[in-house]
Parts: C-alpha cells; sequence; structure tokens
C-alpha cells in the first residue's frame, strides 16, 4: 500500500483516514461515525474561561461565607458537572429549562441519587443568586422528592457484640464513644483531650455540623473507660491520634475498625458508624428519653430530623397484639 506509512512512536503502520482505505478494511461509515462520537462523548471536558473565573469567584464567596471546606468541595464540583454539561453555551443563556433538560439528559440518564440531584441544585441556586445575579429563576428549580428511609438500627445485643469484638483498648474506645454519645465520624476524630469534661460528665463537642457546639451527657462507665485509654496512650494534640504522634486519626482507619469488629462478632449486616448512631437514639427513645432532649444531644437542628426515631422505635410496638396469635388452630 503505497499511502502507508510507518509510526516509530506507536511501533505500528497506519494510513489516512479515507473512504477508500475503510472500504478496504470493511469499516461502514455508520460504523465510524459511532465510533468516533463515542470517542468524543469519552473525552475529559475542559471548563472554558469565562466558566473557569466565575467558579474561582463562586469559591471565594463559599470561603467569604464561611463554608466548611466539604462543602465548598461538594458544591464547587456540583457546579463544575453542571457547567461542562454546558460548556458550549455562555453562562448568562442558561435558563431554567437547561436545569430541568440537564436533570432529565444527565442525572436522571446515569441514574445518579436524588441526593446528588439536590447537591446540584443547591449549588446552582448559590452560584446563580450570588455570582450569576440571577440569570435564572432560582425559586422555581425543581428539588427531587427524598426518598424516605428509615435509619437501620441494631438491637442492643448487637451493639454489645460490636462493642466487645476488639481486645484493643484504642480500637474499642472509639466505637464505644461513637454509640455512648450518638457522635457523627468526624466528630470522634476531631475531639481533643480538653473536650472531656469529667468532673461534670460531659463531653463538648465544637463547632460540628451546622457549625455547632452542643454538649453531650458521658456515663461513668464511658468516663472509666476514657480513663483507662489515656493513661495508655498519653493522646497530645487529638484525643484519638493516628500512628505518629499529634496526627490526627484516618476516618479510613475508623471504618475498618468497625470492619474487624464485625468479623469478629459474626455480623453480616452492611453497617456503617452512622448506625451506632442510629442505635444510640432509638435506644434512648424506647428507654423513654424525650424527644426534645434526643435531639438536642444529637445536635439535629429540626425536631422533625428526631421524629424519624418514633418509625424505628419497638417500644410501642412490642404492645400490639396480632389477632393472629389468638386465633385456634
Amino acid at each position: 500500500m503505497n499511502d502507508a506509512k510507518w509510526s516509530a512512536t506507536l511501533k505500528t503502520w497506519h494510513l489516512p483516514d479515507t473512504e477508500e482505505n475503510r472500504e478496504r478494511f470493511g469499516i461502514k461509515n455508520e460504523e465510524f461515525r459511532i465510533d468516533n462520537e463515542k470517542r468524543e462523548k469519552e473525552k475529559p471536558i475542559t471548563l472554558n474561561k469565562d466558566a473557569k473565573q466565575k467558579i474561582e469567584k463562586y469559591i471565594q464567596w463559599l470561603r467569604s461565607k464561611r463554608y466548611g471546606a466539604s462543602t465548598i468541595k461538594t458544591y464547587t464540583e456540583a457546579l463544575q458537572t453542571f457547567l461542562k454539561y454546558y460548556n458550549d453555551k455562555p453562562i448568562d443563556k442558561i435558563n431554567n429549562e437547561d436545569v430541568i433538560l440537564f436533570n432529565n439528559n444527565f442525572i436522571l440518564e446515569n441514574k445518579l441519587s436524588a441526593s446528588y440531584q439536590n447537591q446540584v441544585v443547591n449549588a446552582i441556586k448559590l452560584f446563580f443568586s450570588k455570582i450569576q445575579n440571577k440569570s435564572i429563576n432560582v425559586e422555581i428549580i425543581h428539588r427531587p422528592k427524598r426518598p424516605k428511609l428509615l435509619p437501620n438500627v441494631l438491637s442492643k445485643e448487637e451493639i454489645k457484640l460490636i462493642l466487645n469484638a476488639h481486645s484493643n483498648i484504642k480500637h474499642k474506645t472509639m466505637l464505644s464513644l461513637i454509640y455512648s454519645c450518638g457522635l457523627r465520624r468526624s466528630e470522634l476524630i476531631n475531639l481533643k483531650p480538653n473536650d472531656i469534661d469529667s468532673k461534670r460528665n460531659l463531653l463538648i463537642i465544637k463547632q460540628t455540623k451546622g457549625r455547632k457546639d452542643r454538649i453531650v451527657p458521658l456515663s461513668d462507665k464511658t468516663i472509666s473507660m476514657l480513663r483507662s485509654y489515656y493513661k495508655l496512650f498519653k493522646p497530645a494534640a487529638w484525643m484519638f491520634e493516628g500512628q505518629n504522634k499529634g496526627e490526627q486519626y484516618n476516618e479510613k482507619s475508623l471504618e475498618s475498625v468497625l470492619k474487624q469488629a464485625l468479623e469478629k462478632a459474626k455480623i453480616t449486616k452492611p453497617v456503617s458508624l452512622h448506625w451506632l448512631r442510629h442505635s444510640y437514639a432509638t435506644h434512648l427513645l424506647e428507654a423513654g428519653t424525650d424527644l426534645r432532649y434526643i435531639q438536642e444531644i444529637l445536635g439535629h437542628s429540626s425536631s422533625k430530623t428526631t421524629e424519624i426515631y418514633t418509625h424505628v422505635s419497638t417500644k410501642s410496638l412490642q404492645n400490639i397484639k396480632s389477632p393472629f396469635d389468638e386465633m385456634e388452630e
């Protein structure tokens, strides 16, 4: 073939892409077009200059309003995904119809969660109202209905098996503290030695979700465990430190601690650290603790969030007698 050339880089012969050569190798034009379109879709999209500048401005605004690093990252990535979808369209020309099309043709088409869709909606609303001066009507952007899922709750027997699974006092103390105080994973990792008020039997949780401080009661049993742990490890900067002194404990390592406990306890349920928090709240409710106190302990802004535990509490359900039991054999 006179038009064939050797590529030293690819170490292969190649031919010009002509209709004659495609026919020679049996490549149909339609197949070639589809393959080409597929390759184009798979190419990473680079944001245009205007979008990059606007996103940087958006990040600066979020920082000035003291949004958390995690929220800034989530909102920025969600907005980038949206703007990449309309990369060839000027930002000031994007309208509400484009948001609906994005939801239908990208989020629903790719089977992305309602939670992710809500993140995108939050990011878009903030961006267009604060940075883009409302070229779209942010008030009528649709939000997906959140699925009403019940929290996952473990029995007290299962909790006991998990908390007693580790002989390592550090691992045991971390899991016990999450359950006994209803902590979020990040709240445990961010604890400092001074946050323990053993004289008043209180745990002080600072600048947690929503940038709020709150106090949680500590039982005598928990304080005793914390004292034993402290004497052995003598933590300095963080209550639970990593392998190196002064280094904060890693979130993935904490998840691994739970995973190992589940294996030792032979519990096959897909338990996460948050299940311990849910179980704590439910067990408090079943023990007769007022919902208002549970709301304060967990740090919920709305009582509606706390009320969900009434749907998984077995306290009232156990008193219901099934008519099936009264039927004669």
